[in-house]
């Protein structure tokens, strides 16, 4: 399968960010390797899953129907691919449409696209304050999840090109 080198980018931070094999009792994703887990792939061997095979899936499942390759700029594309890898793609590009004044429906199009490329806004300063926003109202909301919130956090900073 042949990549673009944009995806390939991408990937590269996300693949960074999510790690190796792990099986966390506390995590609802159940077991996860390269942050592909066991709850949304359950017939997957996920502790042999291979990067080849997360890569695939990630652009199949994640970077393909997200269809972000409209948007102008590159550091909001790798943060609003990362947040849907990590809070799922209708969340991530939610949160991209209510900044920028779209219909929030989850789903990019002429409309959502023109209006993030027309925007004036420091729009990955703000995309990143909201991904932050929606960890904690979601630790809030599920205080179990509270000893991500950090490494969560540490992903917002983190996620950058080299």
């Amino acid at each position: 399968m042949k990549y673009t080198s944009l995806f390939m980018r991408c990937i590269e931070v996300v693949l960074q960010n999510e790690g190796g094999y792990c099986n966390i009792p506390e995590d609802p994703g159940g077991e996860t390797n390269f942050g592909i887990c066991k709850s949304n792939y359950p017939d997957l061997d996920i502790k042999n899953l291979t990067m080849n095979q997360a890569i695939m899936i990630y652009f199949s499942d994640y970077w393909s129907p997200m269809k972000l390759t409209k948007i102008n700029n590159e550091n909001l594309i790798l943060q609003i691919f990362d947040m849907g890898v990590n809070a799922g793609i209708r969340t991530a590009i939610k949160i991209i449409q209510g900044l920028v004044g779209a219909k929030v429906d989850g789903y990019t199009g002429p409309e959502t696209n023109g209006l993030i490329n027309a925007s004036e806004l420091g729009l990955v300063t703000l995309y990143k304050a909201e991904r932050r926003k929606y960890y904690c109202d979601l630790v809030r909301r599920k205080p179990e999840l509270h000893i991500f919130l950090k490494g969560w956090m540490n992903r917002v900073n983190e996620t950058k090109f080299a």
